[in-house]
């Protein structure tokens, strides 16, 4: 099973076909083919390695906020 992440873009490269993404520190090259105009700082879902959606800031929290409550609940579990 793949898990769509959320990420901000942290750096693009000059043919802007990919770049660099964070969550929560953690660095990921980027495909960024299939979103239009992608700027550093945007958020971004990321599957497989591929941007594949843009969203606001409100909603890129909101995200990050589920994402941070699953890893909680997770780590409750061991």
């Amino acid at each position: 099973m793949c898990l769509a992440v959320p990420m901000k873009i942290i750096s693009i490269s000059t043919d802007r076909a990919t770049g660099s993404a964070d969550f929560d520190g953690v660095k990921r090259d980027v495909n960024l083919t299939l979103i239009e105009n992608p700027c550093v700082g945007d958020y971004v879902i990321i599957h497989a390695g591929f941007a594949i959606e843009k969203f606001n800031v409100e909603e890129a929290e909101k995200q990050l906020e589920i994402f941070h409550e699953l890893a909680e609940a997770m780590e409750g579990q061991k």
